[in-house]
């Protein structure tokens, strides 16, 4: 879960111009490099590949698709209301951008492929997501990341009790299969969605480890992205997420993700349920975030 309410919307006005001429890679096609990157301009992997210049990339986070609650309250902006969230994924698809798990997004982020691409993430495993955003990503040919609770399948949001914020069905063993079958991704957020800062480092580990090897044995397939719930870690929870075998791990801290972050501490866009197309725009396709960046 993210850190809720702050800045759910709120965006100054600006020129679209302006906004034009900060496209971070709004020039990178889905083709391979121009010659000029063929001609020796590029990086190449330790094991010969190519690899192309690596551009800022946003990976979308999202909690719930579905219709908000009542105004002021608690925890509504994770809700995102479900015709919002398909204008969003259009306007991107229109815009010639491919929405990506994180499976498929880290070729793109290590340069190892070129392309316009985003990342696409829910946090949580609503049931709602399964009902409303799945087959607006299948229609587009999007997939995406959704970080599991594994001991809470077929449960609910009961992290959020303390908190005020309405209760809601996450998605059954049925529906994350399903999900997966259907393309997507299955990640972990750990086994009790715990503030991992709080535990003790071995019950830590065991939220990290423990999870992953549940969901495996539920889906028969490895499962390598992991996501922090509360977006609470540090440099030791990092690296008990490698020591488990997961490939990434994403955070809720503001910011592009680039080929130079640490993989297992890749920032997110956070939208919100007032997050409007034009902020949206901003928040993706400028270097707006990156004011947030944590250095």
């Amino acid at each position: 879960m993210s850190q809720r309410g702050r800045g759910l919307c709120s965006l100054p006005h600006t020129r679209a111009g302006q906004c034009r001429r900060r496209l971070p890679n709004v020039d990178q096609r889905t083709e391979p490099a121009p010659a000029a990157h063929q001609n020796g301009l590029h990086r190449r992997h330790p094991h010969g590949a190519h690899l192309f210049p690596a551009m800022p990339i946003p990976i979308l986070m999202y909690h719930q698709i579905d219709a908000p609650p009542p105004r002021r309250s608690p925890g509504r902006g994770l809700w995102v209301p479900p015709a919002r969230f398909r204008r969003q994924m259009r306007l991107m698809h229109r815009l010639g951008y491919r929405g990506l798990s994180m499976r498929d997004l880290m070729p793109y982020l290590h340069g190892e492929r070129s392309g316009k691409v985003f990342g696409i993430t829910f946090d949580d495993g609503f049931r709602n997501v399964f009902e409303h955003a799945r087959p607006a990503l299948d229609a587009l040919g999007f997939t995406a990341t959704n970080y599991f609770v594994s001991r809470q399948l077929s449960g609910s949001n009961v992290w959020d009790r303390e908190l005020g914020i309405r209760p809601a069905a996450l998605m059954s063993v049925a529906q994350m299969r399903a999900w997966h079958q259907g393309g997507h991704e299955v990640g972990s957020h750990t086994l009790d969605h715990v503030d991992l800062r709080r535990m003790a480092p071995h019950e830590a580990r065991r939220q990290i480890a423990a999870s992953k090897d549940e969901l495996e044995q539920l889906l028969g397939v490895p499962v390598t992205a992991f996501c922090y719930p509360y977006g609470s870690q540090d440099a030791a929870h990092r690296e008990m997420v490698r020591e488990a075998g997961y490939a990434n791990a994403t955070i809720t801290a503001r910011g592009l993700a680039r080929a130079s972050d640490d993989p297992f501490g890749l920032p997110r866009v956070s939208v919100y349920c007032a997050t409007g197309l034009f902020g949206f725009l901003r928040k993706c396709l400028t270097a707006h975030e990156d004011r947030w960046r944590e250095a």
